[in-house]
């Protein structure tokens, strides 16, 4: 599959944006772009297009890529915005996912669903890659709940979850070492946050229901310990599913984007001590609604604090659903 977009050297002739399929269910690697903020309109468009069509898409041979223009290019999806707890590792929006520092996230999650309007897009670029090791996959949440049995379908429609950042990190990394802890317990959680999502939300471009579940649920509205940790289970299965999934082995230079609105992901922790060295920007989102029309609300803090440089932290709709709540 090609799409015709202009490099963003006018002088240059159009090329193609080839995108090729590496999974069923999502995935894609798109060839022809050179990424940066200076990209031409059509070209973004066209990236975007792919996007959203396929999930998750890949970029080889972008090593030219620094913090700077990783920022400038996530621009042009949208405003790029700051984790709401982790200080970036240029000051500005580039998040560092390295090894020593918690990196390994071998969880299924999607991007700090623990505030309202958790990211749009995420943008990982490799910088260290270990000799062996160290893949990330992807599961599709669209697909996961269309092709879940119809009476599941109705269960999860009207479901809400409590996501929150404050976890018990050390039962789910018992191997974690006395520093990442620590890290996890000044850093990852000095303000703790919960929030409270539908299970199922109507993806505001495609239109689609996705499952929006992940790490971060604490509980299901209204149920027990033991029920709750049950539907996961039985509803995350099916993210799960190898069919719905896809598996990137990286090399330096690549760059990942996903919709983190209609996804999960998983940072298989099998490199060893080996470094692996990763900078993310992630585009702000907007606040979910569900299928009976309700938006997620944000529990605690009372209100989200202030961004740092007058970056958007969770969007003026994120600040008005936590006035209207």
């Amino acid at each position: 599959m090609s799409l015709t977009a202009p490099v963003a050297d006018s002088s240059s002739p159009a090329v193609p944006l080839t995108v090729q399929k590496i999974g069923g269910r999502l995935g894609a690697v798109l060839s022809g772009v050179r990424l940066g903020g200076d990209l031409a309109p059509e070209t973004v468009a066209a990236v975007r297009a792919a996007l959203l069509a396929h999930k998750v898409v890949f970029f080889r041979g972008q090593e030219h890529l620094d913090e700077q223009s990783h920022e400038a290019f996530g621009r042009s999806l949208g405003a790029p915005v700051a984790h709401p707890t982790v200080p970036s590792s240029d000051g500005r929006y580039a998040l560092g996912i390295d090894s020593e520092h918690g990196g390994r996230a071998n969880q299924w999650h999607t991007d700090v669903t623990f505030v309202p309007a958790y990211p749009a897009f995420s943008i990982l670029r490799a910088i260290v890659i270990p000799p062996y090791g160290g893949d990330t996959l992807w599961a599709n949440t669209a697909t996961a709940y269309g092709n879940l049995p119809e009476p599941l379908r109705a269960l999860a429609d009207g479901l809400r979850a409590e996501h929150t950042n404050d976890y018990d990190y050390a039962a789910v990394r018992p191997e974690a070492l006395p520093e990442t802890l620590r890290h996890h317990r000044e850093v990852f959680t000095s303000t703790k946050y919960r929030t409270e999502h539908p299970v199922v939300r109507i993806h505001p471009e495609t239109g689609e229901r996705t499952l929006l579940l992940g790490n971060f649920v604490q509980k299901i509205v209204g149920l027990d310990g033991r029920d709750t940790r049950t539907l996961l289970g039985l509803f995350q299965s099916h993210i799960e599913r190898p069919e719905n999934t896809v598996r990137w082995q990286w090399r330096v230079g690549d760059v990942a984007i996903w919709d983190n609105r209609a996804t999960q992901h998983y940072g298989v922790d099998d490199s060893d001590d080996h470094e692996r060295r990763l900078r993310r920007v992630t585009v702000d989102g907007d606040v979910p609604v569900g299928v009976d029309g309700r938006a997620s609300v944000l529990l605690a803090p009372e209100a989200l604090p202030e961004p740092p440089f007058g970056a958007p932290s969770g969007t003026a709709a994120a600040r008005e659903a936590v006035t209207a709540a």
